[in-house]
């Protein structure tokens, strides 16, 4: 399913889940991402982001280090990739959403999210559904 346009009917949910740094993952619009969710979940529901902590940068590029010399993803760009962003030589880009980033997302979408880092790996943005 398109996950800006999922099949279906408003407010079916108690919860939805997109983890995995699926917000940067999807590689659509993180604004109608979120839209789409809430859009789908009840009122008093729970809409559930994760991304990777800015804490988990090297073990993350290690991940990805070992991806790439395992033929699952083409040459990491050394000189391309820092800040948050690997980049491979392909062009392929994975990104990841910060504390900061999501609450400025909230901010533009009038909503009051709840963030916060786990183990220092895991970056979560809980949304309680009006």
């Amino acid at each position: 399913m398109d996950a800006v346009a999922l099949g279906f009917c408003d407010r079916q949910f108690d919860m939805v889940i997109c983890v995995q740094n699926g917000i940067s993952a999807f590689h659509v619009s993180p604004q109608r991402l979120i839209l789409e969710a809430m859009r789908v979940t009840r009122s008093g529901g729970t809409v559930l982001f994760s991304s990777y902590a800015e804490r988990f940068w090297e073990d993350r590029l290690e991940w990805f280090r070992t991806q790439s010399a395992c033929g699952l993803l083409d040459e990491i760009d050394e000189r391309a990739t820092g800040n948050g962003v690997i980049v491979c030589k392909d062009g392929f880009r994975a990104t990841t959403f910060s504390a900061g980033d999501f609450a400025s997302l909230a901010l533009k979408l009038g909503i009051v999210p709840q963030i916060t880092e786990v183990d220092g790996s895991s970056l979560f943005c809980e949304i309680t559904v009006q």
